[in-house]
Order: structure tokens, then C-alpha cells, then sequence
């Protein structure tokens, strides 16, 4: 188990449960002097087929979602926490969370146990349950 960690995960969707993961993963950010990175996933799935659309849509969706995560690290450094980095992905949530956390040494993550306009399953989400149960690392699933 690790003692420490030096580099967190935190997805966030918007949703209340994420919300809270996130003040959480500062927290531990700050106890652990850890990087922070906060990772937006954004559904290729809810996306439009039609080309057009798809890339329309997209790009909104984009810029929206980088303005949220701007103020993720406004609210971190109101925190006193300076070490954060803001990612916005395509595709899978479930798949680009772990992807992510493989391919950049992520120690902990932290997510919410059911995500934004998710069907909630008996006690936790479908993107809670696969990052659990494929994480290279620790997992604090928060409700």
C-alpha cells in the first residue's frame, strides 16, 4: 500500500458525486504535496453519428468543458493547491480514466460512484465498477 501519493487522478463530470471527489482529491492533493490532475471525459457515445454534427457538437462540448475544468483550477489554488493540470478526453470514460491513469503513473483516483445523467445501478455506477475493478492503482470512489 502506498503511503504517499505523488500523483492523483480526480474525473470529473459535474455531476454531485464528482463534485465531492474532487474536494476530496484536493484535500489529498495538499496532505500529500501531489500533482493533481483533473480529467474530463467527454462520451463519443451521447455524440451524434452524422459527421457534421458530431464535430459541431464536439467542439461545444469541448469548449464547455474546458471552462468548467478552469475553474476546477481556480477552485484547487483557492485551496492552495498549485499543482494541478486539466484534461479533456474522447471517448470511453470508464476506458480513458484507466488508459490515463496507465500512461501517466497515476497512484490514486479518485471518482464519484455515479457520474452525470448516468442511470444509477443498485449502489454504484457502470464507469465506478470498471475503474475499480481494471485501475493500476488505489481507487476512492466517493457518494
Amino acid at each position: 500500500m502506498v503511503s504517499e501519493y505523488r500523483n492523483i487522478l480526480v474525473a470529473v463530470d459535474g455531476s454531485e458525486h464528482s463534485e465531492r471527489a474532487f474536494d476530496d482529491a484536493v484535500e489529498a492533493a495538499k496532505r500529500n504535496e501531489a500533482k493533481l490532475n483533473v480529467i474530463s471525459i467527454i462520451n463519443d457515445s451521447e455524440l451524434s453519428t452524422s459527421a457534421f454534427s458530431f464535430s459541431k457538437i464536439y467542439a461545444a462540448e469541448k469548449e464547455q468543458v474546458e471552462k468548467e475544468l478552469l475553474k476546477k483550477i481556480h477552485d484547487a489554488s483557492s485551496k492552495e493547491l498549485d499543482n494541478v493540470e486539466p484534461f479533456v478526453e474522447l471517448g470511453s470514460p470508464k476506458e480513458k480514466i484507466i488508459e490515463f491513469a496507465k500512461d501517466n503513473e497515476i497512484d490514486m483516483i479518485f471518482l464519484g460512484a455515479t457520474g452525470k445523467g448516468e442511470i444509477r445501478l443498485a449502489r454504484i455506477g457502470s464507469t465506478a465498477a470498471y475503474v475499480v475493478n481494471h485501475a493500476p492503482c488505489s481507487v476512492t470512489v466517493i457518494r
